[in-house]
Formats: structure tokens, C-alpha cells, sequence
């Protein structure tokens, strides 16, 4: 029989949100990829620093702990075989059991989404996310030069979400830049006991939910949204209905994202607003979440 990922949660990220190759990549913008494959053949045996979301991808492949496959990591990259080969390589060094990988030589690789049955798909490219996005796919453009996933939980897991375009709909978010802020509220006050519809990120957040129940990792979740009160209710209800939990509930009115996220610690933080991901960057790993009225 052939082999299947059935069942576990598969991630794909491209190779330079899995490792810093911001210099090679600087060859590659500045001359073409012959140099920066001839680069990258120079640098075989040489492991390529951690990327940003190395942390996220190094706990999650900690759930296969005892030989059990529950998160399966495939790299999935417009990059060449031959640079492939060094993420690979790479990937072995930190210990890191990625065994699968597509590599396109700069032809768009998220069509190879569906058939892998990726749940969330993490890459540099913001065309590749938006395709993914329109196809049904969880996906975010990392910041290559966001801060670094802090060392002090190695044994756990920490992940922030922004709400509105990420785990529900913009449904909301399109009243508010529509009709503003004082318009936004009295629709969701209104539909406090209402459910919002489904975000991208909501069977992200349910893949978690189900790993919490596995061993290996601890899991702490965050939502981190720009609403307050009374807007707040319809959020916590909506997670309520969907019977999904959070760690921590962070309602902040408008004020930077950034300081409250580098308290937070995550590994990962999602958010679709430009402004929102850039102050979380100068703290802690970010990527954007492409979708919605409030995406640009």
C-alpha cells in the first residue's frame, strides 16, 4: 500500500521560512539563480542557521515522540533539487525528521498543497500564500527577520492568533471599514450569542486541540485581538460553540500587538494585518495571514 499522512496534522514551509538563507537569497536578487544555486553547492556541508519558524516547526515534530506520526513537516519551496539538498542536510543537523520536500526551481509549489493534505502552509512568498489562502489552505507570509522564537519553554508549544480574518471570518472586520468603529461595535454587540463564521485558521487551532491530548509537547494558546469590549463576547462565545479552548485572551483596543506578544513568548504569531505583524516582528517569530477585507 502506499504510504499516507492520513490523520496527522501536515505543515508545509518553504525553505526560507524553515532557515535563514536571507544571504543566498541576496545573490539571488542581485545576479540570478544559477548564482545562487552555485552558492548553495558551495555551501552543501554547511548547515544553514535556524529561520524563523524553526521553533515552530522543531516542537511540532516533537509530538512524533515514541514513533507515533501525528505531525508530518514537508518542505515545500520554489527552490532548486540542488539547494534542496542542503535543506535537507540541514534539517538532518538540528535533528529535525523532515523526509519529504518538493522543490521548484521558481515555479509556484502551492498546487502541490492538495495532494500533500496540507493543513497550513508557511512561506516567504506572498503570491504562494494568497493562492494557498484562495484554495482553502491556512497559510502566512513569514517575516524572514523577525526576532527568534525565545528559548525559555522547550517544552512547550506557544502559539497567538489574531481573531478576525485568521480564526473567524472578516465578517466583522468589514462593518468596521465600512462604517467604522462606533458601527463595529453595535454589530457585534448585537450578534454577541451569534457565531462567527469560520477563519482560515480555525482547523489550525482545532489540530492543536487535539495534539494538547498527545504526549509530547505542552500547548499554550493565545488569542490576540484588536477588539474590547463589549465586542469581546462574540469572540469567546464563538470559540465556546466551536468547543475549542485558549490559554490566554488578550482584548487590546487598538494598542500595539508587539509588547504584549514578546511577553507571551510564541513560537508563532499569526495576524492579517501588515501593521499588526510588523510590531509583533520587532518581538517574536510573525507572518501574515493574507486574507480579508484588512489584508492589503
Amino acid at each position: 500500500m502506499p504510504a499516507t499522512l492520513s490523520g496527522q496534522l501536515v505543515v508545509a514551509i518553504s525553505s526560507r521560512a524553515l532557515f535563514d538563507f536571507e544571504a543566498e537569497n541576496q545573490v539571488f536578487e542581485a545576479e540570478d539563480d544559477h548564482a545562487y544555486m552555485a552558492l548553495q553547492q558551495q555551501r552543501l556541508d554547511e548547515p544553514a542557521p535556524p529561520g524563523v519558524a524553526f521553533s515552530l516547526v522543531k516542537k511540532l515534530l516533537a509530538f512524533n515522540a515514541g514513533g507515533v506520526p501525528r505531525v508530518e513537516v514537508v518542505v515545500l519551496s520554489r527552490n532548486d533539487p540542488i539547494s534542496g539538498m542542503r535543506v535537507f542536510r540541514s534539517a538532518a543537523h538540528y535533528g529535525l525528521s523532515i523526509e519529504r520536500g518538493v522543490f521548484t526551481r521558481g515555479a509556484a509549489p502551492w498546487r502541490y498543497l492538495r495532494p500533500l493534505s496540507a493543513q497550513l502552509f508557511l512561506s516567504a512568498n506572498e503570491a504562494d500564500v494568497r493562492s494557498a489562502l484562495a484554495a482553502g489552505v491556512a497559510a502566512a507570509r513569514v517575516m524572514p527577520l523577525s526576532r527568534q522564537a525565545s528559548a525559555e519553554h522547550p517544552g512547550e508549544l506557544r502559539i497567538a492568533f489574531d481573531g478576525d480574518a485568521v480564526l473567524f471570518s472578516d465578517e466583522a472586520e468589514q462593518v468596521y471599514q465600512r462604517d467604522g468603529l462606533a458601527a463595529f461595535r453595535e454589530h457585534e454587540s448585537e450578534r454577541a450569542r451569534q457565531p462567527l463564521p469560520a477563519g482560515p485558521f480555525k482547523p489550525v487551532l482545532e489540530a492543536l486541540q487535539r495534539l494538547q491530548h498527545e504526549p509530547g509537547m505542552r500547548i499554550r494558546t493565545a488569542l490576540v485581538t484588536a477588539r474590547s469590549a463589549p465586542a469581546h463576547e462574540r469572540a469567546i462565545r464563538t470559540l465556546m460553540d466551536w468547543r475549542i479552548e485558549v490559554d490566554e485572551a488578550m482584548f487590546l483596543g487598538g494598542l500595539a500587538k508587539g509588547e504584549f506578544l514578546r511577553e507571551f513568548e510564541p513560537d508563532f504569531f499569526f495576524d492579517d494585518q501588515a501593521g499588526h505583524v510588523e510590531s509583533a516582528a520587532a518581538h517574536v517569530p510573525a507572518g501574515q495571514v493574507a486574507a480579508g477585507v484588512a489584508a492589503g
